[in-house]
């Protein structure tokens, strides 16, 4: 679907490491600031053990996964929004992602030069948000003084409007809080989405821990936690360095004994692949056939019309029905589409029906 999250945080956090797990395309992750100057994308493959259950049961020819983009974007400095370092740049590339992963050092260790000379992630978190939301208030004050003629001496309702929500995100901003918290009513959003601004993107944090802290986390991710509580972010703890010495075993049961022996359910990179995709209000379903089991992406609150153009749009422009059944249903019934209908467990929906997470989907279309 083209989507992107972006990886971003100051010089040698672990960044480029994280990237490197993540994905084949190698970034360099070197011990200096601004090791990665262009944006590294790495198209990854999402892990779901719904698809290899799915899989197991089918035994198709061909198996295709759902994927995301990731994109490594260059560490930012202090004075970013004024073009130092690689600003400009860097504010460019975050701007085309979807969503952030903002990776913080919750981690000592004399040997990593910190940019700043010392470890702090919440003075850290504080020097980005700073420079994403002074882009994000010249972004607002342009809108102010475009609709701001027309909001008082025409009959312009819709600029009113829009100058209205822009006085709010300008106070919100002013105030050094992320647009993503402004309190403007959803339906208003829509006001400034032709600004795309920077602090507006749904974020993660990843705090990027030692192996000591890797189950339990630290005082660090504390203060991570307590620094973001208003700002409805999810925040997981990888240790890059853990991830790194994971991607470099060969072998599934290689890397399952390294997690084992730390006492780990799965890997971080797994889990941060997973909530980058929750991040992006993704959700999939499934198409199981002989020749093909595949998982298809669709963004959360489609109709099937919708899930079923993803395929095609000749899909959707000649839709006629979907015959739905549900994941947990076609693992009881071992994939028997006579058992499952004999159960009544198989659903006939029309247009308006709204597509779940895990549904496992066929549809009828004419054109």
């Amino acid at each position: 679907m083209g989507l992107q999250c972006g990886i971003v945080g100051l010089p040698n956090v672990g960044k480029s490491t994280l990237f490197n797990c993540l994905s084949n395309a190698k970034a360099q992750a070197a011990n200096f600031p601004f090791c990665t100057i262009e944006p590294n994308v790495g198209v990854i493959t999402v892990p779901d053990e719904r698809l290899t259950k799915l899989v197991e049961i089918v035994n198709p020819k061909n198996t295709v996964p759902n994927v995301i983009e990731i994109v490594d974007i260059a560490g930012l400095v202090k004075g970013a929004s004024k073009g130092e370092g690689l600003g400009n740049q860097f504010l460019g590339n975050i701007r085309a992602t979807n969503a952030i992963i903002h990776v913080l050092r919750c981690f000592d260790n004399d040997n990593v030069i910190h940019v700043d000379g010392s470890v702090d992630p919440i003075r850290d978190k504080e020097i980005i948000d700073t420079e994403l939301q002074l882009k994000d208030l010249e972004s607002i004050e342009k809108k102010i003084q475009k609709v701001e003629k027309m909001a008082k001496t025409g009959g312009d309702k819709e600029a009113k409007k829009a100058y209205e929500v822009a006085l709010v995100y300008r106070e919100h901003l002013l105030s050094g809080k992320s647009a993503r918290t402004a309190p403007v009513a959803d339906e208003d959003k829509e006001y400034i989405e032709d600004l795309h601004l920077l602090t507006a993107k749904p974020v993660l944090y990843v705090c990027n821990v030692d192996e000591s802290a890797v189950n339990t986390g630290n005082a660090y991710v504390e203060k991570v936690r307590e620094a973001v509580k208003d700002e409805n972010a999810e925040v997981l703890i990888i240790s890059a360095q853990i991830e790194s010495e994971i991607s470099q075993l060969e072998t599934f049961e290689e890397r399952q004994m390294f997690l084992d022996d730390l006492g780990l359910a799965e890997s971080g990179v797994n889990k941060l692949i997973k909530a980058a995709y929750k991040l992006l209000n993704l959700a999939t379903y499934f198409t199981a056939g002989v020749q093909e089991v595949r998982a298809w992406t669709i963004t959360r609150g489609f109709t099937a019309p919708q899930a079923a153009g993803v395929i095609h749009s000749d899909f959707e422009k000649g839709f006629i029905r979907a015959e739905v059944i549900k994941y947990e249903d076609f693992v009881k019934y071992n994939g028997s589409e006579a058992a499952i209908k004999e159960a009544g467990k198989m659903g006939i929906e029309g247009k308006t029906y709204i597509v779940q997470d895990g549904d496992i989907m066929h549809f009828r279309f004419n054109v």
